[in-house]
């Protein structure tokens, strides 16, 4: 098995490696949409996120990967065990959802050949039963036919993947992070997907020539000899790994003052923003990404951090203003939290 470019040795790109790593330590932020240029590490990024997740714990000989902690989200047979199963450590999914997948891929389907041999009704899982407690990849996300859409919607609303054709009954969870990317020139995404993704991130090539090298670089170190390159930055992905599980554990330890709740609610008002979503995201966010910092308490640098791919994508039209989502929410942010307050709590 060809071995997965290394997360660390991906070149700049900062906003979208930070979206993933507050996504992976807190995935009740959402998902994270990337949109930008064909080209800029985007799959790359997301499928290298693999490799610096930490285990997770599952239950033994489990089709789904259920958490042996987690009692309302288990399927039938876990919960039948009652505490009694034996458990091991497994990689944490990421999935890739092909453009062309059908229905039956995705939600799963009837065992034709068990069906056809033994007379057997089988369940054969399906991608979402793969991507269970880890994240689901939709590479050109925009793209994505409808029904699958719909699909995916219900399924993230409920946390659970509920199938019912050719003779099946069959409940079983499906609780992951959602990552789309694709290329904002192919259309948009429908406003219902759009507000499933917690954080947007934009991407572009790079401008600097020195850092187009570095990338080219080590693209083709990788593509000469994988095994090596993967060694080369192998102690780089093992302490991103290590500071992203210390996130986790410190993450309820960390104190969102009410003054950052104010201002995010402000920067909402300011800006227009539909719902109390965006002011929940800034939160989890902020919260993550202090915790990735080792930090205490949120502060305002967080919050300018994370303003920015909470809100973008969450913005409506303004036909009066050509700049745009992120120069509206950089303005918005320079008004209410200027650069030199950053500092205060």
């Amino acid at each position: 098995m060809r071995p997965r470019f290394p997360f660390s040795a991906i070149v700049g790109q900062d906003e979208m490696k930070l979206a993933l790593l507050v996504a992976a330590v807190d995935p009740l932020v959402g998902g994270v949409l990337i949109f930008g240029h064909r080209g800029t590490a985007k799959s790359t990024a997301v499928r290298a996120l693999a490799g610096v997740l930490p285990p997770m714990t599952v239950v033994a000989g489990c089709r789904y990967g259920c958490d042996p902690r987690a009692n309302g989200s288990r399927c039938d047979d876990c919960q039948a065990r009652d505490g009694r199963a034996r458990t091991r450590k497994a990689e944490v999914p990421v999935v890739d959802l092909p453009l062309g997948a059908t229905e039956d891929r995705l939600v799963g389907a009837l065992d034709l050949e068990r069906a056809l041999r033994y007379g057997e009704k089988v369940y054969e899982p399906g991608l979402l039963a793969r991507a269970h407690r880890g994240f689901l990849y939709v590479d050109e996300v925009n793209l994505l036919e409808d029904h699958l859409v719909d699909l995916l919607l219900d399924v993230a609303a409920t946390g659970e993947n509920v199938v019912e054709r050719e003779g099946l009954s069959v409940r079983h969870p499906a609780q992951f992070v959602l990552v789309g990317s694709g290329n904002p020139e192919e259309g948009d995404l429908r406003p219902q997907l759009l507000d499933r993704f917690g954080l947007s991130v934009e991407v572009t090539t790079p401008t600097d020539a020195a850092e187009r090298v570095r990338v080219v670089l080590r693209r083709d170190a990788f593509d000469r000899d994988p095994h090596a390159f993967v060694a080369e930055h192998a102690k780089q992905d093992a302490a991103t790994r290590r500071r992203v599980e210390r996130a986790r554990r410190g993450l309820t330890s960390v104190d969102v003052p009410n003054g950052m709740l104010e201002r995010s609610a402000a920067l909402c008002a300011k800006l227009g923003t539909d719902g109390v979503r965006g002011e929940l995201t800034i939160l989890r966010a902020a919260r993550a990404a202090a915790a990735l910092d080792g930090a205490a308490v949120v502060t305002n640098a967080h919050l300018r951090t994370v303003a920015p791919m909470s809100l973008r994508h969450r913005l409506r039209r303004d036909p009066l203003d050509e700049s745009g989502t992120t120069a509206r929410v950089e303005r918005a942010l320079a008004e209410l939290l200027p650069v030199e307050a950053s500092g205060a709590a």
